[in-house]
């Protein structure tokens, strides 16, 4: 059926099932989200049939979410990106990853954190060796954070507030491993020289809006950038852990360390040692910048 022959013509959530109704075309949107853009490995990855992947990449394509661009002549080769439109859809994904981790792969309580053996936990670290999407954020200081450039720490967490901006739900004391993003922050403050004596960049990163995490930067005087995945393209990229809280998408606390060529070296979730993992994670970049084809 296509979009165009539904009933509810006035529905935006019937019009948007005539583009991604089934469930191969949403899975086709997160590998591309997640850096898997040309057809063969797309097909290798989903084991999808060859025919059924050309009709949705195809459909995707005449309705504005995917774009084509060319990487080979002869034989004449593309790649499928998102466009404009395509990233709309990135909230959804999200949305649907985290029902999905919690009411079907988790019990359906609320909760920040993660058990050591739970999917979510085993998905973390199954990017381990794993290249991340080419993901360009918007700093706190209004600059582009690069994920895929040097050495990098990404730590992602909830969100951190300034004590004169309203931000926290009321509940957040209430729900497991909320709290602590403060004192995460402020322990890779306290070793950020440490990091940049590795020639390793500390990046906070949360769902925050830019704004925001200026003002918690300036309150904790914090010597490195936080960025903001507002968009949900790091998220829906990645498909780390979430949480939905006061209505905002939040990651769950998990920190990555990203070599030069973008390839994930070594991840830490659950963390349930804000402080502790600071000191953990450079002592891991200690071992590892420098020798970038090892893989701890």
């Amino acid at each position: 059926m296509r979009y165009d022959d539904l009933r509810d013509a006035d529905c935006g959530i019937a019009q948007a099932l005539g583009v991604v109704g089934d469930w191969w075309s949403w899975l086709v949107v997160r590998e591309i989200a997640g850096g898997v853009t040309r057809f063969d490995a797309i097909q290798q990855t989903l084991g999808i049939s060859r025919r059924a992947l050309t009709e949705r990449l195809t459909r995707l394509v005449e309705s504005g979410v995917l774009e084509k661009s060319a990487y080979s002549d002869r034989p004449p080769r593309h790649d499928y990106l998102l466009t404009d439109r395509g990233e709309g859809l990135l909230p959804v994904l999200v949305a649907l990853q985290e029902f999905g981790d919690r009411h079907l792969l988790g019990d359906g309580s609320l909760t920040a954190t993660a058990t050591p053996a739970s999917p979510e936990v085993m998905r973390v670290h199954g990017l381990l060796g794993r290249t991340v999407p080419d993901v360009t954020l918007v700093a706190h200081d209004g600059s582009d954070v690069v994920v895929r450039q040097g050495w990098r720490v990404l730590y992602l967490f909830p969100g951190a507030f300034a004590p004169d901006v309203q931000g926290y739900p009321a509940t957040w004391g209430e729900i497991p491993g909320a709290a602590g993003c403060t004192l995460e922050s402020t322990t890779y403050a306290r070793r950020h020289e440490a990091f940049a004596g590795l020639g390793c960049e500390v990046v906070g990163v949360s769902t925050q809006r830019p704004d925001q995490q200026a003002s918690f930067a300036a309150h904790a005087s914090l010597p490195f950038r936080l960025a903001s995945d507002q968009d949900h393209r790091l998220a829906a990229g990645l498909r780390p852990p979430m949480f939905r809280a006061a209505g905002v998408d939040r990651f769950k606390r998990q920190t990555l360390l990203i070599d030069p060529d973008g390839v994930v070296r070594h991840v830490q979730m659950p963390v349930t040692d804000p402080a502790g993992s600071v000191e953990e994670m450079l002592a891991v970049a200690r071992d590892l910048c420098g020798e970038p084809t090892k893989i701890d």
